[in-house]
């Protein structure tokens, strides 16, 4: 089958077709500031693109609490006007094909379960670190969604008295706090350097680095204590580099030691399809609600 994929997010929308179990034509444009907008760029995609295969459906991935079943899109999202409307029926009567939408996180997920390090993984959690804390509680290999579509939001979790750990356990923040120390403006030093400046022995960046890793560590330790999965799958721009993995692992390895847990230590490892990690799991919720053959 042919499906063509859209991932939307706050800065930009990256899109491909599937077929023969690949993700082909993939390219991105930046995120429409409308909705006539954002009809007229995903309208112009599906002819472009029709013209070449013969599409059978159109898959998304979109952030907010995404209601899959009633077709709408409710909570926090970077994208407003995609929400409280009958959207999966608009775009349905739009693009004249099958539609699925789903949550981001979860369709990362999803292709971690289906393609991915967790396909043979019963339980596990997913936490993807971009800007903020997100991700997906796996159980007997589903997604749990939570009464209010809210399972995953790991980020909300207050760890230091009423600070959410979004704020102080992520390379953004951690960036933006180096920035702070330093009287530099704010966002004009990435954590990619934050991490290099670390190594290269610059006090403040090993500091802010030191609380990264000791925020990081023991919101996961919470995770792992609470929910006691298999796995931990790290996602997010920080599950390409290979040493921060390594560094979570020992941080958190040594909290389990700390506290008697460490008959409980998880494997933790990195998403396997990094930035099409939605693409290829909003296509997975696709062939799941629609049916249709996931290894054409």
């Amino acid at each position: 089958m042919n499906i063509l994929v859209f991932d939307f997010g706050g800065t930009s929308v990256k899109y491909g077709v599937w077929s023969h179990q690949e993700i082909h034509e993939t390219h991105s444009f930046p995120t429409p500031d409308d909705w006539e907008s954002f009809t007229s760029f995903i309208l112009k995609v599906k002819n472009d693109l029709g013209a070449k295969y013969a599409l059978e459906g159109v898959a998304f991935s979109f952030p907010g609490a995404v209601d899959s079943v009633k077709g709408e899109i409710r909570g926090i999202s970077p994208i407003p006007y995609t929400q409280h409307l009958p959207i999966k029926k608009r775009l349905s009567q739009l693009l004249s094909l099958p539609i699925s939408i789903a949550n981001d996180a979860n369709c990362a997920a999803l292709a971690e379960l289906w393609m991915g390090v967790a396909r043979d993984v019963q339980n596990a959690l997913f936490v993807v670190i971009g800007t903020g804390i997100g991700g997906v509680v796996i159980f007997n290999r589903k997604i749990h969604y939570g009464k209010h579509l809210f399972g995953g939001e790991f980020g909300v979790a207050l760890i230091n008295s009423e600070t959410p750990w979004t704020e102080v356990a992520t390379a953004v923040h951690m960036a933006r706090r180096y920035c702070r120390r330093l009287g530099l403006a704010e966002d004009s030093v990435s954590g990619q350097k934050v991490f290099e400046l670390a190594k290269s022995g610059d006090d403040v960046a090993i500091g802010v680095v030191g609380d990264f890793y000791k925020n990081l560590s023991v919101g996961l330790f919470n995770l792992q204590t609470s929910f006691d999965p298999e796995m931990i799958i790290i996602g997010g721009g920080l599950s390409a580099n290979n040493e921060v993995i390594e560094n979570i692992k020992k941080h958190l390895d040594r909290l389990l030691l700390k506290y008697n847990f460490s008959e409980i230590k998880p494997e933790v490892k990195a998403c396997k399809f990094k930035n099409s990690a939605n693409l290829i799991g909003a296509v997975k919720h696709f062939f799941d609600e629609h049916g249709g053959c996931c290894d054409e």
